[in-house]
């Protein structure tokens, strides 16, 4: 029987609290359902000496295999080159960029023995699913290792344009490397079109009459796929939670103010301190908003051991205390700020309260964030989404309110125009994304890029 084989940088092994249900591994799950699979990646454990030999684990019909990391292949391929080289560049960030021929060795060194535990796993008929920029490399390293089996690859941030991934040492080798893949999927066409554009004008490969991407022996079709939400089972917690002790608790404190509300986890490609000055920048232009509104900014704590998210946590949490100094009452502060999660349930009750769902990041693959506001909303008298143009969701929700993330003054115009719009306008753009959510689920994701990854089938890959 044929098997889907995933592969993510992390695994969620049940009962492993470690890791939240939210973004990826709830999306990765969906794509495994009933029929089950093999889920292969790191199991998030550094070690001495790490194993060449995964450690395996099932749960019914689902397989799971992990390899541990050295503190050295932490250091390079995942805190070095993935997430201080690949995250910064794909963000567009380039004075965040920290690039190190060590740390891109490392990059390379991981995939490799990656590719070595995962090719002794393949069954001659599984599909293989590689998911993010993790793991570049994958495909070209099995093919080497003489894995025919067909190959996907899904990146859930954004793909830089040409003149900005040219900015990396090396990028060719990256850019070819995903040609070994057979589906090269993406969240927007912005982002498919940037990869192309990048093949094509550097010389590393053409279109072919089928719209394949061609390099020597290689075939690679791209794909827009845009990551989806369970809509249905966050409207549900939804309205349970509107009665939930937590969401009750939110709401009694607020004392008949309105709420804004935004939920990020601590990175500098949310915009969350751009957001804070356009909350105060909202309280500064109109005034009435004073006292009546509350901002409640949930961001958890991300990569913390990193010197740029330590330097930010500082700043947003320096930020918050000078507008709440400045604004606040003695039976009021104007911003709440978090850094702790909240469970994803108890969220999709707060959103449900919130008048304004606020959604500004600088740069952003998808943002389900903003999906699972709208599908928390009571269709009777919804909130408005304030929402960055630069994040993939705006493709598709273009009833939002779409705003600029680096004009604050621009986005405290938006949150003004949500505070005060009329109920009838509030359910016509909710319903036009509501529909939108509905045709774009995580079943519909993950179904359409596999149906479209079987409709690759080429003759095998030459080796790399």
């Amino acid at each position: 029987m044929a098997r889907l084989v995933i592969v993510s940088n992390r695994v969620a092994i049940p009962g492993d609290r470690a890791l939240k249900a939210g973004g990826l591994a709830v999306a990765l799950k969906e794509a495994l359902g009933p029929s089950g699979g093999l889920w292969f990646g790191w199991s998030g454990d550094i070690v001495a000496k790490p194993s060449d030999e995964p450690t395996r684990a099932s749960d019914g019909r689902m397989e799971y295999a992990t390899l541990d990391l050295s503190a050295e292949e932490h250091e390079t391929y995942y805190a070095g080159f993935s997430n201080a080289t690949l995250w910064p560049l794909f963000h567009y960030r380039l004075g965040l960029i920290d690039f190190r021929r060590a740390q891109l060795k490392g990059y390379l060194a991981v995939n490799a023995r990656y590719a070595r535990a995962l090719a002794g796993l393949i069954r001659p008929d599984d599909t293989i699913w590689v998911h993010d920029y993790h793991f570049i490399p994958l495909a070209e390293m099995l093919r080497r290792l003489g894995v025919r089996n067909p190959i996907g690859f899904f990146l859930h941030i954004p793909f830089p344009a040409p003149e900005v991934l040219s900015a990396l040492p090396g990028y060719e080798q990256l850019a070819h490397a995903l040609l070994a893949y057979d589906l090269v999927g993406f969240q927007t066409e912005i982002d498919r079109h940037a990869f192309e554009r990048c093949v094509i004008e550097h010389g590393q490969g053409s279109l072919d009459a089928r719209g394949r991407l061609v390099s020597g022996e290689r075939r690679a079709t791209t794909g827009v796929f845009p990551v989806g939400i369970d809509v249905d089972e966050f409207a549900a917690w939804a309205k349970k939670g509107e009665t939930a002790r937590e969401t009750r608790q939110l709401t009694e404190s607020l004392t008949g103010r309105k709420l804004v509300i935004g939920v990020d986890r601590l990175d500098y490609s949310k915009g969350i301190p751009k957001r804070l000055e356009a909350f105060e920048s909202l309280l500064s232009t109109w005034s009435e908003h004073r006292r009546k509104v509350t901002f409640l900014q949930v961001t958890p704590i991300s990569r913390g051991e990193v010197a740029q998210y330590k330097s930010l946590r500082k700043e947003l949490e320096a930020l918050a205390g000078r507008i709440n100094g400045k604004y606040a009452e003695f039976d009021w502060n104007p911003i709440r700020y978090l850094n702790k999660p909240v469970a994803r349930p108890t969220l999709a009750g707060f959103y449900r309260h919130a008048r304004v769902g606020l959604v500004t990041p600088l740069r952003d693959g998808m943002n389900l964030v903003a999906k699972e506001y709208v599908a928390a909303q009571d269709p009777e008298n919804p909130g408005v989404l304030v929402l960055s143009h630069l994040a993939g969701a705006a493709q598709e929700l273009d009833a939002a309110l779409l705003v600029n993330p680096f004009d604050p003054e621009g986005v405290a115009e938006a949150i003004h125009k949500g505070l005060v719009m009329p109920t009838d306008e509030r359910r016509d753009r909710w319903r036009r994304m509501r529909t939108v959510l509905g045709h774009t689920t995580q079943r519909d994701w993950s179904r359409r890029f596999l149906a479209a990854l079987a409709d690759t089938r080429t003759p095998a890959h030459a080796a790399a």
